[in-house]
């Protein structure tokens, strides 16, 4: 364990929780020390103030998962960390009808850099960073101690990895893993591709959004953009939606949809399944057809140098859905860009309303699910924000 100490000026951010320090705020870095290497961190009058690991090749030099002076890191020290966080998820979620989640996310469950999805049986993990890979072999143990599943699968095809030298990886790190896990989520029935699909397989953060859409679908057409493999739509149809079209770029995603209908019973004669670029499709969509269209895009922003090109495609396909609502209608719109603040977003859409010349009022906003837990002070790893629209003249 190697002990650090901080400039006199960067202490409160550390004594209020937040999860990384910057390594202008370290008086002094030693020579020689490696990502993943434990460390400590005191102020000048050496007060202890917390544990993290030392990142080599990164702007934050430390990543903080701990308070405890003299916590050993070993194998025990994360299944102490997964326990905690999957006695948190099981608290509150119904087991009998939902066995996939966000088990670990990241810096809000004290691992930061590390992401672990449960989809049942099967785990899907990335490693963020160069400091939390160096870990691997104990948390696979600890994984595999605390949740005895049939297989972990590795997604680390994240490009932020590129910014530590660290090069994508996927592949099973345990067991065996199928290509395709059948999972449920709020009593449905969905199937997952953890190893070529999106994210890690499914979009488990859209949980509650999904079940919120349902009051709003009885006897409405409905347009479900960026469907992927038809999460909403599934919702949609059983709470009697009168049609849903799928549109995604994706053909593998939509045949997954396709499947997920069948998983639960749904008459696929009231779904459509259209393979298409959104913003296309939208142009050519005659205007009052759907009473509610769904806007889940992927993340238009991947880094601060695209905000202001990001924005642009949010408000275009924003002002497309709207200028094409059936009026009185809803409009369910998402960004999980982390670069786009929820304000932001907000008055963007304001701008898509006055250019449609279209009245919109929220009815009802979302961030993460439960199993996505935030630290209070870190507002960096805010990402997603969902609104229901009531769109009107």
């Amino acid at each position: 364990m190697i002990d650090l100490k901080l400039e006199a000026n960067r202490v409160g951010p550390v004594r209020a929780r937040h999860p990384w320090v910057f390594s202008r705020a370290l008086t002094r870095i030693p020579d020689g020390i490696g990502s993943g290497e434990p460390v400590r961190l005191f102020d000048g009058q050496g007060e202890f103030l917390a544990s993290g690991y030392f990142n080599s090749y990164s702007q934050i030099a430390v990543r903080i998962w701990g308070y405890d002076k003299n916590e050993k890191v070993n194998r025990d020290f994360f299944r102490r960390r997964i326990d905690r966080a999957l006695a948190w998820r099981e608290q509150y979620l119904d087991r009998e009808k939902t066995d996939a989640y966000r088990l670990i996310n990241g810096e809000n469950d004290s691992l930061p850099g590390l992401v672990i999805d449960r989809y049942g049986p099967y785990l899907a993990v990335q490693f963020h960073t160069a400091g939390m890979e160096r870990w691997r072999k104990e948390i696979t143990e600890a994984l595999v101690a605390a949740l005895k599943p049939i297989g972990i699968y590795e997604r680390s095809d994240l490009k932020v990895r590129s910014l530590e030298n660290e090069t994508p990886k996927t592949g099973i790190i345990y067991g065996k893993i199928p290509d395709l896990i059948d999972i449920r989520e709020n009593g449905f029935r969905f199937s997952v591709n953890i190893k070529e699909g999106q994210k890690t397989g499914f979009f488990l953060d859209q949980r509650d959004k999904r079940a919120a859409l349902s009051k709003y679908c009885r006897g409405r057409e409905i347009l479900n953009c960026f469907s992927y493999t038809g999460g909403f739509s599934v919702y949609a149809l059983a709470a009697g939606a009168k049609r849903v079209v799928n549109v995604d770029l994706s053909e593998a995603a939509l045949e997954i949809a396709k499947r997920n209908m069948a998983l639960n019973g749904l008459d696929t004669k009231r779904a459509e399944f259209i393979r298409a670029d959104v913003k296309d499709y939208l142009a050519r969509l005659e205007p009052g057809k759907f009473p509610l269209i769904i806007l889940d895009p992927p993340a238009f922003i991947k880094d601060r140098r695209k905000i202001k090109e990001g924005m642009n495609g949010y408000r275009r396909i924003n002002t497309l859905a709207l200028e094409k609502i059936s009026l009185p209608g809803i409009l369910l719109t998402c960004s999980c860009s982390t670069h786009l603040k929820r304000d932001d977003f907000r008055f963007l859409l304001g701008e898509a309303g006055s250019r449609a010349g279209r009245t919109l009022r929220i009815i009802e906003s979302y961030t993460h699910g439960l199993d996505h837990p935030e630290l209070v002070p870190f507002t960096e790893g805010e990402y997603l924000k969902v609104f229901f629209l009531a769109v009107d003249k």
